[in-house]
């Protein structure tokens, strides 16, 4: 078996509600926009990058990068450097074209950013393909299943008033969720009193989370951190800024709390010195950003300093959700699964059969392969759009 065939869909969905709902920064001229809250760039579409791979007896796999802005770089780093020598491997030698694929470009420095998602997206394919050539679910591949359903929490209340948050969150309370997170950093006060609100809505035995989108100073997120443990607060994510490894591991040792952070990196060496040092609680890498093959070495080196893994799930649509659910079946260091409802339901479009989410945990794909399979009819229409 030979790959034969890469393709690449930078796609772009417009129309559909915009991740974490409206922002005072949004422009409806533009795709892109500051949005001032969390300083990042944003679209008001949902972008990602979907890339199908084709081996020569007819066999393709589906992979996928979180590709929230520009999906179209890290499709031209798939289409221009990739490609070329992926064309004539065995599809199934999956981890020696990992390592090929990352050491292209070592000695150029791109250790991260748009060429491991493009890595990432050529990745999932590949275990996709591989799964589909013995007739396996994904992760049959990878040790097997410690759970067929994976817990999740709802990720986003976006809502602006009090009552209207609340309304909401006990929506999901009676639809079967236990575990809630709340996307804040709008100031050590205003995150308190809004968590705050919840916590009296909800009642002692519902899980809530935090995350801080990285907008706090060390001194800040410790203030934080202490108000939201008097709340029974699960865990608080993203509190300072991702480069500070140090502001992290003195967050850590101020809270009881469990901090968690992850969803910016991408390979087992940016983890390892903040596992060394023991600068998070809970790790939160993305199956969109890491792939399946580096997603398992963090995972299992995790595990060796006793952190568990919450896999950070935003704007991926169904191919990057179906990779993290194989992923979260196998680990054994499993923690929970974030759930973004709208998201979830715009990937379920692109698929033949959807994917399920309901009563607070996910259903595990088991057909060969991710155990998805995309409208690619559709998917070439909304290409067009």
């Amino acid at each position: 078996m030979i790959i034969t065939g890469i393709e690449i869909f930078p796609l772009k969905i417009r129309g559909e509600p915009i991740y974490l709902g409206e922002s005072g920064g949004l422009d409806s001229t533009r795709d892109y926009f500051i949005r001032p809250e969390y300083r990042s760039i944003y679209s008001r579409n949902l972008e990602t990058l979907l890339v199908k791979i084709e081996a020569d007896d007819g066999t393709y796999g589906w992979g996928e990068a979180l590709a929230p802005v520009g999906p179209e770089v890290t499709g031209e780093i798939v289409e221009r450097l990739l490609a070329p020598f992926l064309i004539g491997q065995d599809p199934r030698d999956v981890d020696v074209i990992w390592n090929q694929m990352y050491d292209s470009m070592r000695e150029r420095g791109y250790f991260a950013g748009f060429m491991v998602d493009a890595i990432t997206a050529v990745d999932i394919a590949l275990w996709d393909l591989f799964g589909k050539s013995v007739g396996l679910p994904v992760y049959r591949l990878l040790g097997g299943a410690r759970r067929k359903r994976i817990p999740a929490y709802v990720s986003g209340i976006p809502r602006t008033s009090k009552e209207e948050r609340v309304q909401l969150a006990l929506e999901w309370k009676a639809q079967g969720f236990e575990a809630i997170k709340l996307h804040l950093g709008y100031g050590v006060r205003e995150d308190g009193r809004i968590a705050s609100e919840l916590r009296e809505a909800l009642g002692d035995d519902f899980r809530l989370m935090i995350d801080a989108h990285w907008k706090y100073s060390v001194p800040d997120a410790i203030r934080l951190g202490r108000r939201l443990e008097a709340l029974d607060v699960e865990f608080l994510e993203a509190p300072t800024l991702p480069e500070d490894i140090d502001g992290h591991v003195e967050i850590c040792r101020a809270l009881d709390m469990a901090v968690a952070i992850g969803e910016a990196k991408r390979t087992r060496y940016q983890f390892k010195e903040r596992l060394v040092k023991r600068a998070a609680d809970i790790l939160q890498p993305d199956a969109g950003r890491a792939g399946i093959s580096e997603m398992r070495k963090i995972a299992n080196m995790a595990e060796a300093f006793n952190i568990p893994i919450a896999p950070h799930l935003s704007v991926g649509l169904g191919v990057c959700t179906a990779a993290t659910l194989h992923l979260s079946a196998s680990m054994p260091n499993f923690h929970i699964l974030e759930y973004q409802p709208s998201v979830l339901g715009v990937g379920n479009k692109l698929l033949k059969e959807p994917i399920v989410c309901e009563r607070g945990s996910y259903a595990l794909p088991e057909a060969p392969g991710l155990g998805v399979e995309l409208d690619e009819e559709r998917l070439r229409h909304w290409m067009k759009r």
